[in-house]
C-alpha cells in the first residue's frame, strides 16, 4: 500500500544527519553537563554550540535561550513566569482567541490566582487585528501573547505590527512560535517581541525538545525549583540529546529554508487548488495567500473530520483533524469557532501537513483518493441528504 505522510504539523520526522548528531550523547558522552569533571566537559560544551545554533535560527543570543522539554512547556513558563514576574504592575493579560490551549490553559490557572485576561478575536481568516489589541489593553495589562502562525489554519499573524503596539505601552509581548521557528524566517528583533517559544520536532529535530528565547533583561519567575541549570530559570540536568538534535535541526533549516519553503509551497498550492475543485464545497480555512508553506485546511461539508480521517488512514494517509493536542477529543475546534464557522462545519475539518520528504505524487495520490470517500461518507450523512432535498446540490 502507498504511505504518505501528510501529518507534519503534529511532528515531523528527524533528519538523519540530527540522529547522528545525537548519538555520541546517548553513548560515549553520557556525563552531566553540571559535572565539573571531564565527563561534564563534552556534554556542557554541546550544550553552548547548540544554544548558539537555536540562538542564530531567530537572531537572538545564546545566553537568551532557555531549554525547555516541549512546546507546551515553554508557553506555560513564558505565560505564568512573565505574569508572575510583573505582578507588582498589574494581574491583566491579552491573548487571541485562537491561541494553543497551553496559552489559554495557562490564563485560566493564573486567573484562579487573582489574574484576569481578555480574549481578543480574529476575523474569517483566523487573523488578529493589531487595533483590537491596543483597544483590549488597559491600564493594569503586564503580557500580551499572540502566535506566530496558527497551527490548525496556517494564518500568519501581524506580529510586528502588535510589538510596536505593546513597545509604545511598555508592555511584554510573547510569541508562541512553535509553528514558525525553522519553517519561516523568523527574527526577534524585527517582530518585536520579549519572549518566544519554539520546539524541534517542528523542524525535523527530536520531541521532548523546545526552548524558550527570553530578551535579556526580561524579569521571569522558573516554574520548576530545583538546581541552577540554565542560568537558574529551568532546574533539572538538561536533555543532552535532545538538544544537541534540536540545535543541529535549526541549524539545518536555517541553512535550508529558501529551498524548503519553495519545495513545500509548490505542494501546498497544489492540495488547495486541486481539493476544491475535485470535491464539492470543499472550504479552505485560513488566510488564501498569509499562510505557512507547508499548511493546506480544509472544512468538507456534511460529514464529520474524524470518518474522513480513518478512511484516508486506511488507505495510508496520514492527516489529522484540527490540532494534535485536541484531536482525541472529537470536539469542534476552538480556533475554527472563533473565526465565525458554524459547529456542523467546524467538525469537517482536515489538516495537511507538507514537508521536504513529500512529493507531487504524494499530493496526487491525495487527490485521488480523498473525493470518492467524501461521496462515500456523504452518502451515508442525514446533513447531505437534507441539503439535497431541499434543492441546493445544484
Amino acid at each position: 500500500m502507498t504511505k504518505v505522510y501528510l501529518d507534519n504539523t503534529s511532528t515531523t520526522p528527524i533528519l538523519p544527519e540530527v540522529r547522528d548528531a545525537m548519538l555520541p550523547f546517548l553513548g560515549e558522552y553520557y556525563g552531566n553537563p553540571s559535572c565539573i569533571h571531564e565527563w561534564g566537559d563534552a556534554p556542557r560544551e554541546a550544550l553552548e554550540v547548540a544554544r548558539g545554533q537555536v540562538a542564530r535560527l531567530v537572531n537572538g543570543a545564546p545566553e537568551e535561550i532557555i531549554f525547555t522539554g516541549s512546546g507546551t512547556e515553554s508557553n506555560n513558563f513564558a505565560i505564568k513566569g512573565l505574569a508572575l514576574a510583573n505582578q507588582k504592575k498589574g494581574k491583566h493579560i491579552v491573548v487571541s482567541a485562537i491561541e494553543h490551549f497551553s496559552v489559554l490553559n495557562s490564563c485560566k490557572t493564573l486567573e484562579k490566582m487573582g489574574f484576569k485576561y481578555t480574549v481578543v478575536p480574529v476575523d474569517k481568516y483566523g487573523a488578529v487585528n493589531p487595533a483590537d489589541i491596543r483597544k483590549a489593553i488597559r491600564e493594569d495589562t503586564i503580557l500580551v501573547s499572540v502566535m506566530h502562525a496558527n497551527n490548525e489554519v496556517g494564518t500568519i499573524q501581524p506580529i510586528e505590527e502588535i510589538g510596536r503596539i505593546t513597545k509604545e505601552k511598555g508592555i511584554v509581548f510573547h510569541t508562541d512560535a512553535i509553528a514558525t521557528a525553522g519553517t519561516i524566517p523568523v527574527d526577534v528583533k524585527g517582530l518585536g517581541v520579549d519572549a518566544l517559544s519554539l520546539a524541534g520536532n517542528m523542524f525535523y529535530g527530536p520531541k521532548g525538545v523546545a526552548a524558550l528565547w527570553l530578551k535579556k533583561g526580561t524579569r521571569i519567575i522558573p516554574l520548576l525549583d530545583g538546581g541552577v541549570q540554565e542560568g537558574g530559570r529551568r532546574a533539572g540536568t538538561e536533555n543532552v540529546p535532545g538538544i544537541v538534535g534540536l540545535g543541529k535541526a535549526a541549524e539545518i533549516a536555517l541553512a535550508q529554508m529558501p529551498a524548503r519553503i519553495a519545495q513545500v509551497s509548490a505542494l501546498r498550492d497544489k492540495l488547495l487548488q486541486g481539493l476544491p475543485e475535485k470535491i464539492s464545497r470543499a472550504l479552505v480555512t485560513g488566510h488564501p495567500v498569509n499562510r505557512l508553506p507547508g499548511h493546506a485546511s480544509f472544512c468538507v461539508e456534511f460529514i464529520e473530520g474524524e470518518s474522513m480521517l480513518m478512511l484516508l488512514n486506511s488507505q495510508g494517509i496520514a492527516v489529522t483533524s484540527g490540532s494534535a493536542c485536541t484531536s482525541r477529543a472529537l470536539l469542534a475546534s476552538h480556533v475554527l469557532l472563533a473565526m465565525g464557522l458554524p459547529h456542523e462545519i467546524a467538525q469537517s475539518s482536515l489538516l495537511f501537513g507538507l514537508s521536504v520528504q513529500n512529493s507531487a505524487e504524494d499530493v496526487d495520490y491525495v487527490l485521488a483518493t480523498l473525493p470518492p470517500i467524501v461521496e462515500r461518507l456523504r452518502q451515508m450523512s442525514p446533513l447531505y441528504a437534507k441539503f439535497l432535498k431541499e434543492g441546493k446540490g445544484g
